[in-house]
């Protein structure tokens, strides 16, 4: 075997950061080490492995095929040197990105029983919406996802984690809070307030809404939920949400249910990571505790 860990871990680091500087820095190396590393690894193997684009290096045909089979090997090397040095058998980081709804809702009791049962385990966390989540975990950023709604891509594998449901709100002194049930003519006729084109909530409004509204009033598009309650809560607008955040202002009187009996818009909160990633304890760990804590929260 004429190729090194340590190149494999060059070309690894490159491939996430796009520069061979930057690399050299996260590796603690010289910039002409790493790049003398890159250089005799492609001659190794006599294809190249990068196509420069400005100042950025990006993964050519053989740098993709190469990628997840690198990173196989390093996470194979990885445990072997933490076993040796007698740490528990999961330890380690991983890079979890997550939708809204999961982060503030389910995942940091997730973390504190990781925090509690696996200490020598590092959960590190970035909050986006479901279609930049899928991006990252394509491209190597998170080694696990959690988003809201379906995957269609083949590179990936979804797992289901739990169910919840989106509702359509509005203020407590809406006109519209005071109907039954709303008509799909009256929704046509509402201002709203929305995730934005991306996010797993506006996926499934989108979805649930189509071939029955043929146009709605949308004011304003925003990442954070916060403001979206904000707006409803204080204005004239009415939003699709999950019910996760809103139901403590529904509770308190701020926030109303409207009732719409032609959508269903029930979603499934899921795991997603690359199809072709090598096995990971602490992916597997992480899923098999979130999913533990789901059945004793449907026992309590």
């Amino acid at each position: 075997m004429k190729y090194s860990l340590k190149q494999l871990a060059v070309f690894d680091a490159v491939a996430s950061l796009g520069s061979v500087s930057l690399a050299a820095d996260h590796l603690s190396l010289t910039q002409s080490a790493t790049s003398m590393s890159l250089s005799q690894l492609e001659k190794l193997l006599g294809q190249p492995l990068f196509e420069r684009n400005g100042n950025r290096l990006l993964l050519s045909h053989w740098g993709q095929w190469l990628r997840p089979k690198a990173k196989h090997l390093l996470s194979d090397a990885q445990e072997i040197e933490r076993g040796f040095v007698g740490q528990q058998l999961i330890s380690g980081d991983i890079d979890l990105g997550t939708s809204q709804t999961a982060a503030e809702h389910l995942v940091p009791k997730l973390i504190s029983k990781i925090d509690r049962d696996f200490p020598e385990v590092r959960v590190n966390i970035k909050v986006q919406n479901s279609g930049c989540i899928l991006q990252g975990v394509i491209n190597h950023q998170y080694q696990l996802g959690i988003i809201e709604g379906r995957c269609d891509d083949s590179r990936l594998t979804q797992a289901t984690w739990c169910y919840d449901h989106l509702v359509i709100v509005s203020s407590s002194h809406h006109p519209y809070a005071s109907y039954e049930h709303i008509s799909l003519a009256q929704l046509e006729q509402a201002s709203w307030v929305l995730r934005e084109h991306g996010a797993g909530t506006r996926e499934i409004f989108d979805t649930a809404i189509h071939g029955l509204i043929d146009r709605l009033d949308v004011r304003h598009e925003y990442e954070q939920v916060s403001i979206l309650q904000a707006l409803v809560e204080d204005g004239p607008y009415i939003s699709c949400l999950p019910y996760f955040d809103v139901a403590s202002k529904v509770a308190e009187g701020r926030l109303t249910c409207l009732s719409v009996p032609e959508l269903d818009m029930r979603r499934r909160l899921s795991f997603v990571w690359r199809s072709d990633s090598p096995d990971h304890p602490i992916r597997e760990c992480l899923m098999l505790e979130a999913k533990r804590l789901q059945r004793q929260n449907k026992h309590q």
